[in-house]
């Protein structure tokens, strides 16, 4: 199956650019629609700013606009109205339901997912999800470009809040919140555990095929031992939901669950992508090797 010749990234935010700069790299022609194109085309250099729909339909159309049900679905109708069911449409939405965003489309058999992850032009893993009316050739397609990319597709069957990689980061997430709130730990333990043990391991052996290599038998009885005992909350993390509530933010505001003001924010974030493009690297290097 080919990869899209043509692409259109509508939205030029830090997302919509990332994933156009990753569609030039399949020597597809790409553009990016946005109400300020020719900032989106500085952004994005080889990728052209478009303020309207082209009268030519591209290949796949990437919808990475803000997360609000209607705006998406209004945006839809417009691309169908201007091509039929010519595109391939996909969004990069993290949480809308697909099949409330698909709702109104003609041309359902032609709509996917297609989730990227912070830096989008970097992450190595991209979640492709298909509903029940998604045809065969459109997920193909999107692979096969996913791949030109230099990227690898993650294939989900059905679409399910949250796909697959936030919702088992969200269950780590839960239960990490419940151990701060009930003072068994702080933030920096969580972290020092994630950065020292589970992403050292998890790099190498994953996540499932460590418990057959440690052993099934051990892990069925540890796990009879500790799963009563997590928070099953289904309630969203009050720790967290407070936070935002009195405006703790992160460093957008200088305080989250680490206090950023005597810190420079953005040399971390450099650092952090940094060392990021050297695992991925070392990784890479592995998975040649067929190590």
């Amino acid at each position: 199956m080919p990869s899209p010749a043509s692409v259109l990234v509508a939205g030029s935010g830090v997302m919509g650019t990332g994933i156009a700069a990753a569609f030039l790299r399949s020597g597809a022609k790409v553009g990016i629609l946005s109400r300020s194109p020719e900032r989106a085309a500085e952004k994005v250099p080889g990728a052209t700013g478009v303020a309207r729909l082209p009268d030519e339909a591209p290949d796949l159309i990437v919808e990475s606009i803000p997360e609000k049900l209607d705006l998406k679905k209004q945006l839809y109708a417009e691309i169908e109205a201007h091509y039929g069911g010519r595109p391939i449409v996909a969004t990069n939405t993290s949480g809308l339901p697909l099949e409330d965003l698909a709702s109104g489309l003609a041309h359902k058999k032609r709509f996917l997912g297609l989730h990227y992850f912070m830096p989008a032009d970097v992450m190595p893993l991209v979640e492709v999800i298909r509903t029940m009316e998604t045809e065969d050739a459109a997920v193909d397609m999107v692979m096969s470009g996913v791949r030109a990319c230099g990227q690898n597709p993650l294939l989900l069957n059905r679409p399910i809040e949250g796909f697959l990689i936030n919702r088992l980061q969200h269950a780590i997430l839960h239960e990490a919140y419940y151990l701060i709130e009930q003072g068994i730990c702080g933030p920096e333990e969580v972290d020092q555990a994630a950065r020292e043990m589970f992403g050292p391991r998890m790099c190498v052996t994953g996540l499932i095929e460590q418990k057959d290599l440690s052993g099934l038998d051990t892990h069925a009885l540890v796990q009879r031992a500790i799963v009563p005992h997590l928070n099953h909350s289904s309630e969203p993390s009050r720790i967290v939901q407070d936070m935002y509530a009195k405006g703790d933010i992160g460093v957008k505001s200088g305080k989250g669950f680490y206090d950023w003001s005597k810190r420079d924010p953005k040399r971390r974030q450099a650092e952090a992508r940094n060392h990021l493009a050297e695992i991925l690297a070392l990784l890479d290097r592995q998975r040649r090797k067929g190590g």
